[in-house]
């Protein structure tokens, strides 16, 4: 079971070794952004790795919004990021699922999406899996619940995208995590990756507030099910530095070894 963090991008190498950590996940520039990535000079290196790589896309990619001033330059970059993701070795971009304004039916996002695989197909693909995103709150988002999950996957399924489960989210978002990983995959059929978050905040409260393991209001034993349901790497997207992220990977590795 591979067990990692989020770490900072000028050297995810070396953060995965101060962390003991087996995957990394990073962004390619800024996570509030819109520019392209830049090639890294270390391409090479992370390719050849035996650290696993995963790529966060930015925050501000929304491909369901029916606002084309957003959805076109989200779709672009998307593309953009996957593309720099892959030539990498990256397994995978995570992004989160976006969501619709409160005068727009929601099956205009679900169609956005798909166009934004379609769009990406035409362009000769992603290069690697695109990891779609739970997320916690708002009442218009297309992966807040799993209703709107499984019509969001009706739209794109046949483009055969990735999930990302985040436990935060999920335990935010009103989704309860005992049944969390079943109920997923019976509409996903897998989880490519789980992010192992405490919550700062209530069940259903809709607020993203990660915290460290054992600092919030999840039980880590159910965290450690979760991964070991989900049969996926994990990274830690907590607070603190090097020392307090490691400390939140033992206790991940002690539990579900238990």
């Amino acid at each position: 079971m591979r067990i990692g963090s989020h770490v900072d991008q000028d050297d995810p190498l070396a953060e995965a070794e101060a962390r003991q950590a087996d995957v990394v996940q990073f962004f390619l520039g800024d996570p509030q952004g819109w520019k392209k990535p830049a090639p890294r000079d270390d391409a090479e290196i992370l390719r050849g790795s035996k650290v696993q790589i995963f790529i966060h896309a930015p925050y501000v990619i929304n491909v369901a919004s029916p606002n084309n001033r957003i959805r076109v330059p989200s779709r672009r970059l998307l593309l953009q990021q996957a593309q720099a993701a892959a030539a990498i070795g990256a397994d995978g971009l995570i992004v989160h699922g976006g969501h619709v304004t409160k005068d727009t039916d929601m099956s205009v996002g679900f169609e956005n999406w798909r166009k934004a695989f379609a769009y990406a197909a035409e362009q000769g693909g992603f290069g690697l899996p695109v990891l779609i995103e739970n997320t916690a709150g708002g009442n218009f988002a297309c992966a807040r619940h799993l209703d709107n999950l499984a019509r969001l996957w009706d739209a794109v399924g046949e483009y055969e995208p990735g999930f990302c489960l985040d436990t935060c989210h999920a335990h935010a978002g009103g989704e309860v995590l005992d049944t969390v990983v079943d109920r997923v995959k019976a509409i996903t059929g897998k989880i490519d990756l789980v992010h192992a978050n405490d919550s700062r905040d209530a069940f259903n409260s809709g607020r993203d507030r990660h915290a460290n393991l054992g600092a919030g209001n999840i039980d880590p034993g159910t965290i450690a099910d979760i991964i070991s349901a989900a049969g996926s790497p994990a990274v830690v997207e907590t607070p603190g530095d090097a020392t307090a992220q490691a400390a939140d990977i033992a206790l991940i590795r002690k539990l579900t070894t238990r």
